[in-house]
């Protein structure tokens, strides 16, 4: 998890950490969501009642996606927006030693050695003790980053634009 208020460089930092390995050889790539978006069917799926059939969710076809084994490149899903206690405490199981998604239709679907979770938040406010403590925590304090380097590309993106 990396933790801050917006604007502190956590993006950022995830991006930097992600072309350095990728640098080494070894492809990464981070697919971005916000769950807070997204009702908890239509993060996982949902059972029709009456047909019986499936839908999944877009949380849970991402899963299966960069879960696959013949993916050649390593991916983190990154839960990118506020904490809130129904879907994450969902995600319990991917988090603990176990690493596997169950869904309600009854599949489960393992977590591959190449895929990662990571979650940009602005505070832990509506997360329990038990997801806390699944995770890394990596705190960017509002204090770290002074308005400079926000100018500084802002003025650069603006330049590249331009070309």
């Amino acid at each position: 998890m990396t933790v801050g208020p917006a604007g502190t460089g956590k993006t950022t930092i995830n991006n930097a950490l992600t072309e350095a390995l990728s640098a080494t050889g070894q492809p990464h790539k981070i697919v971005r969501m916000n769950p807070k978006a997204l009702t908890n069917g239509e993060m996982y799926g949902v059972m029709n009642t009456v047909s019986g059939e499936w839908s999944p969710g877009v949380f849970s076809t991402l899963w299966s996606k960069y879960n696959d084994k013949k993916n050649k490149h390593h991916t983190w899903l990154t839960c990118d927006g506020p904490i809130d206690a129904i879907w994450i405490e969902n995600l319990n199981t991917v988090l603990d030693d176990n690493k596997i998604l169950t869904l309600a239709n009854g599949d489960r679907i393992a977590m591959s050695p190449t895929t990662k979770m990571v979650f940009e938040v602005e505070n832990l406010d509506n997360a329990s003790p038990a997801t806390v403590s699944r995770n890394g925590i990596v705190y960017v304090s509002a204090v770290d980053l002074d308005w400079e380097p926000l100018i500084n590309t802002w003025l650069r993106d603006r330049q590249e634009e331009k070309q």
